[in-house]
């Protein structure tokens, strides 16, 4: 299954030197590149050779399965959690330990430098050592240094092991998948897969930065209550105790809500993914029948319930960033207001160290600590949801396949076999089962509809566990399934499956299969492109190429499940008595089929009935009474290639212009169409739609009114307490001088560099910012000490009000926004033209409503409330800065111009990987609903080991994207914190340079504190600002699908609407008809003109490629057309689709179902009652077989047989009770006896309507009013079957000879009967002229 291009490009990561893996240079060439070029995916390094998905797998397989055992034993429930530490905890464990040393050790040792290198300014001019202050000086940048270097590397490497554990996780997730048994998959919607391999796994992702910070949290807070206590006593208390509360316990609970939340919001998703999974794949059959507003509805229903609880938790983040910003605020409020109150003074070292202090204990406390409990709690959701997966029960391993010295391989026995498909049934699906077949045998099964052919087949697959007996089998099988499996990759490959071209065998297998005239009609041979489950080729083709793989294997036991349905009956008959007759001739082969003329040249035939056999022999023995009962009078089928005629132009069309090789070329395999990938950077529309689409103008500019006031007033609270200590001190100096004093205020002050580069780079709310402007004012008429507290007091629960507010706001504006773009997507895919769909593949469409509505959902909101934040405590700070020291505008102003540089450089270079890691995504997801649905056939071929090989490529090739992302996010955030520890190295020297003895050591400690404050503080900005560019790709990728070119219009003007009870006759005309899928390609159908009659029954034949399935899209508008087609006197051109579908009712040839009742199956508009829909099941006879109308019908319909879904279709058509009815191929899959159900059932239902029937067998058309025959897109015969079969050169002549002397007698037979009971007796020169012909 190869569904991508590899590209080899090695990682220069791994033969970097140490200096270049210290500073990331190995990322700067790749940097520079992306700068100049748009990125692509050729452009990716490989994965690192530690991070490739194969060896992980194995890993955490091993340990998962040792675990499995363990808890076997002890008798407790294998914990997924237990096996993901087992498998990386040594290499995790190191970078907790750095961190913890990084975080004890030198956070705190650096304000002690800071200090003495202030102090170094307070000793007498004369008696300083210069050397003493140059190395204090050179200390301080130093550990500035390697704080940063430390944190980068620590952050990076946590990412790698958290991205590690996801890709191990994947990989076991798809190896259980492959193990998984029917009743099991039965669970598993594809939906689901989905999200457990994209949501729930990228919680290990995010889990690992913060994970560690849980136990160091308590070490820090501990010394920093020590340090505080020799500054405040025992104030110190309220602060910290107010801190731990709301980080401990608030925060604590807000994060357990989170958890729960996220539960909920992962099975909502799993529901709406699911649903659009559907909705891809059955697209036509919706627009055939104009259903688009129901499941709209339904979607949008799946959506609300979704974005409701994703609502509820982003109010709950919204308040804790909110928490962010106020809460050391309030803890220094309460620290200081109890040291007033005890009867002390304040004074500026008490209230700066204080500050500094709170700023540090904040950022592990209440922003990295409740960011560690949160993650993990939802990464515990997402593991326990992928444990319930892994302990789904399994397939029985271990096929009974040992050879005793007796038996020859290919030998099949059951002996006694009950079997079931659910544990403990009331009656088994198979019952009581005794079958010997001999190497050798050709064994045709037969039966009704539902008598358990298929499930003897799963039986001997291993798929359908036996309850009771025993099943053998001697030899290795080969299997063809009925509904035909086929991946993305070359039609050669799709038939060699993982085997070893031999060129030899595979010229038979291609001939004995008919596939060498297909071949030679596609554009690159058999090296064409077979798009998504085999989209570009006909039924016939598809059926054909499955055929072809399972006789290429060399088995001893073949299993085919009715192969020979889909196709005409001379193709038939050729691949029955080439292919399975001959070819396979010393070979074991049970054939599932219902074309009986087969069974003379059985050895065996089986009858099944209700799981039971019911008469086993040879065709000799079986009786007269037994073969009618089969209907074996059922003239042969004429199988129908048309559908794959029309088809196939379609496809060979779509094959065409995708590929740009030149068609004699057969060396260059043709490609998959190239996802739509924007380029350059994200232009400012693109916020603006997203922004309008949340509010209004008022709205958003009331929003940017609220967050300047919030802004202000926690500015305003900071030079309130300022003007308050200048109060209480009565000092005009700028600090005093006693070394308590200096010591302190700066503990902590360069925390906001070496804080974690995480996501939610925290804003470092510096109340730090205070700017000791003690001579800010000079009151003449001091307040009282109460009236300082109040209005303190106040500006603080102002404060907090603003910030929550403005929070809570923002999130409700990207929740409208949200809700709204999902909703207007939904509705552009749904109206987009069948071409878009059949270029799609349904993982790439499926990607934008899981992953990037995700992003748009949860991830976008809270980096872009988080830079903003960030901005606006920057642009408080540096307005209070500027007031003292205006100098700093000037290296403010530079060090902006760099950041902003190297943001433009980074951006270019990252929005191209983050869009390319979404790109390569797509393809996993395709290969994991290709494998589900092509479970058996794997199996059965065992190429399990192959196709998780594949899915490791895919792995490995998404990996290589977003190492690289989180690689070049990470060499950023280094480079910008080496600039601003530059900055912070001329801060510093330029004091000890211009050191003139008159130095005040106010000055040092406020400039460098500020410089270190600024510069931490706009490097998370600007980080934030390329983390909401690049999440904004999925927003740009969204608003993409809602600019779709749509079909329509929808609705028919007013003036142009047909009555309400249009069509009333059903007469329909085509007028020199043209058709074309691609606009300059030549068209499909050729001025194509004939008209058929009120309550007429046509039959359209015609062989493969002549165009019989492109009039059903030129009748329903699925495509352009030219020309004119009339219904009842009505241009259809001229109406709206809705008007036009909903009056035309098709039976398509592969039914499908959705996951939703039996009643919203039949009639999702509700505008039946039960009445109706019970009479429609009671005519195509499942009135038995369904309990109730509210009975779930589970995805893909897979709870009824392959019949049965063809009946409910028909039921549908029933229920529509239109004037004109479309049958497509509709009894492909059905055995003769529900085809004759299906046929009577027409006959009696339908009998004053027009009847268009694309001709499966010709028994079911002879007896029509009128028959078309198409070559090429044109109409080349129209007439009475018997009229045109006067005509013994004429094109029907020709099919109707190819079906058999017998068959060619007895339907010649049917449609001159027919046509005596509709036009009289033939004349007698009409019989001569007869004769003469026969």
């Amino acid at each position: 299954m190869d569904s991508s291009k590899k590209y080899d490009r090695p990682s220069p990561e791994e033969t970097a030197n140490p200096l270049s893996k210290l500073f990331f240079a190995w990322t700067l060439p790749f940097f520079k590149y992306g700068y100049s070029n748009d990125l692509q995916l050729k452009d990716l390094y490989n994965c690192a050779k530690y991070d490739l998905s194969g060896k992980l797998g194995d890993d955490i397989e091993r340990n998962w399965l040792l675990e499995v055992k363990s808890s076997l034993k002890n008798n407790k429930k294998p914990s997924l959690l237990r096996t993901i530490r087992q498998t990386f905890i040594t290499p995790y464990s190191l970078t907790g330990v750095i961190l913890c040393l990084q975080c004890a050790v030198l956070k705190m040792f650096q304000p002690i430098v800071l200090a003495w290198y202030i102090n170094y300014y307070g000793v007498n001019y004369n008696d300083r050592s210069s050397g003493t202050g140059w190395g204090l000086a050179t200390g301080v940048i130093l550990l500035a240094f390697v704080n940063i270097m430390i944190i980068h590397h620590c952050n990076l490497y946590s990412q790698r092991i958290g991205m590690r554990s996801r890709i191990a996780t994947c990989s076991l997730i798809y190896r259980k998948l492959l193990r998984l048994n029917r009743t099991s998959l039965g669970q598993v919607a594809v939906g689901k897969l989905v999200n457990l391999l994209s949501n729930d796994v990228q919680r290990f992702d995010i889990t690992s930065t913060f994970l560690h910070y849980i136990w160091i949290m308590p070490i820090q807070a501990i010394i920093a209550f020590y340090v505080m206590y020799r500054s405040v006593g025992l104030a110190a208390l309220s602060g910290l105790g107010a801190i731990t509360l709301q980080a401990v316990f608030l925060q604590g609970y807000l994060s357990r809500l989170q958890g729960i939340y996220r539960m909920q919001i992962a099975q909502k998703t799993d529901n709406r993914v699911k649903l659009m999974n559907e909705i891809t794949a059955g697209i036509q059959v919706i627009k055939m029948y104009a259903w688009e507003k129901p499941f709209e509805k339904v979607v949008a229903l799946a959506r609300k319930y979704e974005i409701n609880i994703v609502a509820k938790t982003s109010y709950i983040r919204g308040f804790s960033i909110a928490l962010m910003v106020f809460t050391e605020r309030t803890a220094s409020y309460l620290t200081l207001i109890t040291f007033v109150l005890m009867g002390n003074v304040l004074s500026a070292d008490v209230v700066f160290s204080v500050a500094q202090l709170f700023n540090t204990v904040q950022l592990y406390m209440c922003i990295l600590y409740p960011l560690g409990i949160s993650t993990f709690a939802e990464a515990k959701t997402s593991v326990k949801r992928i444990e319930e997966f892994l302990l789904l029960e399994e397939n029985e391993t271990g096929a009974d396949l040992s050879v005793t010295q007796s038996e020859k391989n290919g030998s099949i026995r059951l002996d006694k076999v009950n079997a079931s498909w659910t544990p403990n049934p009331i009656v088994h699906t198979l019952m009581d089962l005794n079958i010997e077949i001999n190497p050798g045998t050709l064994c045709c099964v037969v039966g009704p509809v539902g008598a358990g052919k298929s499930s003897l087949l799963q039986l001997l697959l291993k798929e359908l566990p036996a309850n009771s007996g025993r099943v053998s089998l001697t030899g290795n099988i080969s299997y063809a399934s009925q509904e035909p499996w086929l991946f993305v990759s070359s039609v050669r490959n799709n038939i060699l499956f993982g085997q070893q071209y031999l060129k030899n065998r595979y010229k038979d297998v291609v001939k004995v299969c008919a596939l060498e005239t297909d071949f030679e009609q596609f554009p690159h041979g058999d090296k064409t492109l077979v798009g998504e489950r085999g989209t570009s080729l006909s039924g016939g083709q598809r059926a054909r190429v499955n055929l072809a793989r399972a006789v290429y294997r060399d088995a001893d036991i073949y299993l085919f499940d009715d192969p020979l349905s889909a196709v005409d009956a001379h193709v038939g008959k050729h691949l029955f008595n080439e292919c399975i007759v001959k070819y396979l001739k010393d070979k074991t082969r049970v054939l599932v089929t219902h074309q009986l003329q087969f069974l003379r040249q059985a050895d065996l035939i089986i009858v099944l009935n209700n799981g039971q056999v019911e008469k086993i022999g040879t065709f000799a023995e079986l009786s007269e009474n037994e073969l009618n009962n089969l209907k074996l009078e059922q003239p042969e089928e004429v199988a129908t290639k048309e559908q794959e005629m029309q088809q196939r132009q379609r496809l060979m069309s779509i094959a065409s212009h995708n590929s740009t090789v030149p068609d004699d070329d057969d060396e260059i395999e043709a490609q998959e169409t190239e996802e739509l990938m924007e380029k350059g950077a994200i232009p400012t529309s693109t916020y603006l739609d997203y922004y309008r689409s949340g509010g209004s103008i008022a709205v958003l500019l009331f929003l940017v009114v609220l967050l300047i006031i919030a802004q202000a007033s926690c500015n305003a609270s900071d030079l309130w307490l300022t003007y308050w200590t200048n109060l209480e001190q009565k000092s005009p100096a700028i600090v005093n001088g006693d070394s308590n004093t200096t010591e302190m205020p700066f503990s902590g002050t360069n925390d906001t560099n070496t804080e974690p580069p995480t996501e939610l780079n925290t804003t470092e709310i510096i109340s730090t910012a205070l700017p000791p402007v003690f001579n800010l004012t000079d009151p003449n008429e001091p307040l009282s000490r109460a009236t300082y507290i109040w209005v303190y007091s106040i500006l603080i629960l102002f404060s907090i009000i603003l910030t929550t507010s403005r929070s809570l706001l923002f999130f409700k504006i990207c929740m409208n926004a949200s809700r709204r773009l999902h909703n207007l997507m939904f509705s552009n895919v749904l109206q987009a033209p069948m071409r878009f769909f059949d270029t799609n593949p349904s993982g790439r469409i499926l990607n934008r409503f899981s992953k990037d509505m995700g992003a748009m959902d949860e991830l976008l909101p809270r980096a872009t409330i988080e830079a903003i934040q960030i901005f606006l405590v920057m642009s408080g700070i540096l307005l209070m800065v500027f007031i003292v020291t205006p100098w700093m505008i000037a290296v403010a102003v530079v060090l902006g111009g760099l950041f902003y540089w190297f943001r433009v450089i980074y951006l270019a270079t990252a929005q191209d990987v983050k869009r390319l890691e979404g790109i390569t995504r797509a393809p996993v997801f395709s290969h994991v609903s290709a494998s589900l649905y092509g479970l058996p056939t794997i199996r059965a071929a065992s190429a399990q080991n192959m196709i998780i090989k594949e899915f490791d490529l895919l792995q490995d090739q998404h990996t290589g994207s977003w190492f690289m992302f989180i690689a070049s996010s990470e060499a950023f955030g280094l480079y910008l914190d080496i600039i601003s520890t530059v900055f912070l190295a001329i801060v510093t020297y330029q004091f000890l340079i211009f050191d003139d003895g008159t130095t005040k050591r106010g000055n040092v400690g406020l400039v460098i504190s500020q410089s270190l404050i600024l510069t931490g503080m706009l490097q998370y900005g600007v980080r934030q600002t390329a983390e909401v560019a690049s999440n904004m790709t999925s927003v740009e990728r969204i608003l993409q699908y809602t600019k779709l070119d749509k079909e329509g219009p929808f609705e028919s003007l007013p003036t142009k609407k047909p009555s309400r009870d249009w069509p009333q006759q059903g007469r329909v005309v085509f007028k020199n008809v043209y058709l074309r899928y691609i606009p300059n390609d030549p068209p499909v159908l050729k001025n194509l003109s004939f008209e058929i009659q009120p309550g007429e029954k046509v039959g359209i034949v015609g062989r493969t490629g002549a165009g019989k399935s492109s009039l059903i899209s030129a009748l329903f508008r699925l495509t352009k057309i030219e020309g004119a087609i009339e219904i009842d006197g009505v241009n259809t051109q001229f109406i709206g689709l809705n008007d036009l579908r909903s009056n035309i009712s098709i039976i398509p040839q592969e039914p499908v179902l959705f996951s939703n009742t039996v009643r919203y199956n039949l009639d999702p508009f509700e505008k039946c009652d039960d009445k109706t829909l019970w009479k429609a099941l009671e005519n195509v006879e499942l009135k038995n077989a369904i309990d109730s109308l509210d009975q779930r019908v589970s995805e893909g319909g897979s709870n009824f047989s392959a019949g049965q879904r063809q009946l409910v279709c028909l039921a549908r058509a029933i229920v529509r009770n239109n004037k004109v009815l479309v049958l497509d191929e509709a009894t492909a899959n059905v055995d003769p006896a529900t085809d004759a159900l299906i046929q009577t059932s027409i006959r009696k239902n339908f009998k004053e309507c027009t009847v268009l029937t694309i001709a499966h067998r010709l028994n079911t058309i002879m007896d029509s009013d009128k028959v078309l025959v198409m070559d090429a897109g044109e109409a080349v015969e129209f007439d009475h079957p018997h009229r045109l079969l006067q005509n013994q050169e004429g094109r029907f002549s020709r099919m109707l000879r190819e079906t058999g002397k017998n068959l060619e007698t007895q339907l010649k037979e049917v449609a001159k009967n027919d046509y005596e009971n509709k036009f009289g007796p033939i004349s007698t020169s009409d019989e001569q002229n007869d004769n003469k012909e026969e």
